[in-house]
Order: C-alpha cells, then sequence, then structure tokens
C-alpha cells in the first residue's frame, strides 16, 4: 500500500516539479544526513524501557528551514507542510508531519543546548568544504529586527523580573531620527560568494562598534557604525569625522573605495525582511531570536548557493559551446 501511495505522491508532485521547485533545487546542495547525529544527541529517551520515539531529525531540520524562509508561524508551518505538495517532497514524504507543539519545542532544545551554533557550524564545513573559502575579505554590518514593546513604561524592569511575556529581553535604540525597539542581527558576510560565515544576535541598544566578528588576518570592510571599534584582523572601516578633526581628501577618497566593497553586506537583509519575511520578531526573549536568526541566516545560505550553482552551470555551457 505504501508503495502505491508513493506512486500517487510523486505523480501528483510531477506537476509542481514541471511548473519549477526552488525547494528541489536546494535540497541537494548540502548533505542533510550530516545534521542527524547532532540532533540526535538531544534526546536521552534511547532506553532498554522505551519512551515516546522522536521525530526523524532531519525532517525537524528541514521544517525550521521551511518556516524560515516562509516566514511561517508554527501553526501555518503544521498546515503548510501537511497541505502543500512541494513541502512534503522536501521533507521527504514524511508518514507523519511533526505538529506546532513538536515544532516550538524541537526550537526551544536547538535554543537550550546550544545544537543551533553546532548545525551553523556544520553548515559552514559543508561550505567550505565546496571549495568556497574565502580570500578577498569580509564585510560586517547590522540590523534592526523589530518587536512589540507592549504598554510597559521605559522604567520598568524587563528581563527575568518581567511581569509580562512580551519582548523580555528587547531594548530601545535611535538611529538618526528613528526610534527602534527589539533586537539587532549582527552579520559577517564574505565578499566572494556572499555567504553569511558568522553572526551574532543582541539587543537594539548594542551598539555596531561593541561588535567584533573579525578573526586574526581577515580583511574586514566595515560602516562608519564601527569608527573606534575594535577590528581583531586587518580594519577597513570607513573613517568618521569628529569634533576638531574633519576628513581630509583622503579620508574622503578611502571611504568611498570602502563603501563600494561593503554595500553588497545590505543584500542579506533584504532578502531576510523582504523575502523570509522576517523584519519583526514575536519572539520574546534573545535567545530564542539568536536560533531564529541562525535559521533565516541558514536559508539565506541556501539561497546563494543555489544561485552560485546557477551561475557555475551558465559558465560551464558557455565555455562548452
Amino acid at each position: 500500500m505504501k508503495s502505491f501511495d508513493d506512486y500517487l505522491l510523486n505523480k501528483e508532485y510531477a506537476r509542481v516539479e514541471r511548473l519549477g521547485d526552488k525547494l528541489a533545487e536546494v535540497e541537494p546542495l548540502i548533505e542533510w544526513e550530516i545534521f542527524r547525529p547532532i540532533i540526535r544527541e538531544m534526546y536521552d529517551n534511547r532506553t532498554e524501557r522505551g519512551g515516546r520515539p522522536n521525530n526523524d531529525e532531519v525532517v525537524m531540520i528541514k521544517m525550521l528551514v521551511l518556516q524560515s524562509w516562509y516566514g511561517l508561524s508554527d501553526p501555518e508551518l503544521e498546515r503548510q507542510a501537511t497541505d502543500r505538495i512541494s513541502f512534503r517532497k522536501f521533507l521527504g514524504f514524511p508518514d507523519d508531519i511533526p505538529d506546532r507543539a513538536t515544532v516550538w519545542s524541537f526550537r526551544e532544545r536547538l535554543s537550550h543546548t546550544g545544537k543551533d551554533k553546532e548545525i551553523w557550524e556544520e553548515l559552514q564545513r559543508q561550505i567550505n568544504s565546496k571549495g568556497l573559502k574565502v580570500k578577498e575579505g569580509f564585510i560586517q554590518d547590522s540590523t534592526f529586527i523589530t518587536a512589540d514593546p507592549g504598554h510597559k513604561k521605559v522604567d520598568e524592569p524587563r528581563g527575568p523580573r518581567a511581569k509580562t511575556r512580551r519582548s523580555k529581553d528587547g531594548t530601545w535604540a535611535k538611529k538618526g531620527k528613528k526610534s527602534s525597539f527589539g533586537y539587532k542581527l549582527h552579520t559577517k558576510m564574505d565578499m566572494e560568494y556572499e555567504l553569511i560565515r558568522e553572526l551574532e544576535t543582541t539587543t537594539a541598544k548594542v551598539h555596531d562598534s561593541q561588535i567584533d566578528l573579525s578573526q586574526q588576518d581577515e580583511i574586514m570592510y566595515r560602516d562608519r557604525g564601527y569608527f573606534g571599534g575594535q577590528c581583531k584582523g586587518h580594519n577597513a572601516t570607513m573613517n568618521r569625522a569628529t569634533r576638531g578633526h574633519p576628513l581630509k581628501i583622503h579620508d574622503k577618497m578611502r571611504n568611498k573605495r570602502i563603501s563600494r566593497k561593503r554595500s553588497p553586506g545590505e543584500r542579506p537583509y533584504a532578502v531576510i525582511k523582504t523575502i523570509f519575511h522576517s523584519g519583526h520578531t514575536r519572539l520574546t526573549n534573545i535567545l530564542r531570536n539568536h536560533t531564529r536568526n541562525i535559521f533565516n541566516c541558514f536559508s539565506y545560505n541556501l539561497l546563494q548557493l543555489n544561485t552560485l550553482t546557477y551561475k557555475s552551470d551558465k559558465l560551464a555551457n558557455a565555455i562548452i559551446k
């Protein structure tokens, strides 16, 4: 009976495939099975007495990728993963689709065990194994991820002492004349392949200059917001005029050169905010938001790997012709 069901599912999916399926394009770009032992270590119910069986580890990872890529809530993720044939194909046509409570619990466990960071590190290892190692340098930048401040007064406590669950860790920050409440996503993107290599999540009030994602011997291109901040690598930060020290002509020329090089660093944020619809969060603490940001950046890298593959295939075909 199962083989007949598989036949019907694949026949139904063939219609979608003819129209084009981005999920089918990105699915073979990385080795999903390598993530399985990382997730398996989170669970301890493999005993002689048994216990409730866990959901397939790879299916759970892919569920969070789908959630990030399409900007879905937990209930909507469950609904669409059950309903959409392209989602089910991406998941490998599992017998059972994880429900919303299972997805929430899985994401919470990732946050508290630190396995989300191990997943990110494994993705980077796979990227490097494809020969996509960085030679030219990196771009560091940040963006606000807004959150709902609720109706509390500014001087009322947040964090563990907060009586409301609304944005317990969120803070206010002002840029120019605009104030934003929530968090900041800090990223380090390579210049050659435009892949995110590192990320950090802070509250909104943390100044950019306090976050240094560079490593020794790395060239790091950064805007004026990082002026005066630490840089462990080769510092290519734009200069900023200070009182009594206006920018000289060579400073302005240097800033122009750096600005041209660092401008692609805005692209991941455009994708995350406009395509993934993740510029605003309803998650209430920094730990949950960091896990969310990891999977947003994971999904962006999949999208970019697909773009790089397409360009590579196009170039190869042009050479053959």
